[in-house]
């Protein structure tokens, strides 16, 4: 049995322009880090065996200083890119209808059999983030993980996990909010949601 806390990293300054942000490697903002300093604070008492994130540095510089807390080395995976948004890469979303707007409906109606144009298949993102889960699950198996990736990324990942039509990742799970817990747990090839978007204060509660 393995748990995993996901975690998408701090704001970015794309964030208040709401850019979707894929590939690019865009900075925190200063409360991005005041987020970061949250996770670290709260990953003292979290009894985490190990830290992984994206190589993205807003994933990175998120997830160091809970490494650091924690007195662990942070590691990185390149499964854990956040999707590539091809044309819509930096982007809002009236920038995209503005430029290709037939396509853009379409990712609406479907994200999945619509990705964006360029972009990257979900169904391959998804697939690339559960092997990483489970490899490290593997490697940890009485572990509890703090995984610090990207929005898209581990919502696609988590309807992957749970049965979830892919298609419906941005109705089931419509935000993930920075810095915020996800919890699930790995077992036997199964996977339960333990909780989604709570406060990095929280106490880590009892499971078992």
């Amino acid at each position: 049995m393995t748990d995993f806390i996901l975690v998408r990293h701090g704001e970015t300054v794309w964030h208040a322009e709401n850019r979707y942000a894929g590939r690019t490697d865009v900075p925190l903002t200063p409360h991005g880090r005041e987020q970061a300093g949250a996770l670290a604070e709260w990953a003292v008492t979290a009894g985490l065996t190990a830290v992984w994130s994206s190589p993205l540095s807003r994933a990175r510089l998120t997830a160091a200083p809970a490494a650091e807390a924690c007195g662990l080395t942070p590691r990185v995976d390149e499964r854990l890119y956040e999707l590539d948004f091809g044309q819509g890469d930096g982007l809002t979303r009236e920038e995209m209808r503005q430029r290709f707007p037939e396509r853009l409906a379409a990712f609406l109606d479907d994200p999945v059999g619509n990705h964006l144009p360029g972009g990257e298949d979900p169904r391959k993102a998804a697939a690339r983030a559960a092997e990483c889960l489970a490899d490290i699950a593997r490697e940890e198996p009485n572990g509890r993980v703090l995984l610090v990736a990207h929005s898209t990324l581990v919502r696609v990942m988590l309807c992957h996990l749970l049965g979830i039509p892919l298609a419906d990742y941005r109705r089931v799970f419509p935000h993930l909010l920075n810095g915020a817990l996800t919890e699930i747990r790995v077992e036997d090839g199964q996977t339960a949601l333990l909780r989604l978007n709570a406060p990095a204060t929280d106490q880590t509660p009892d499971f078992h």
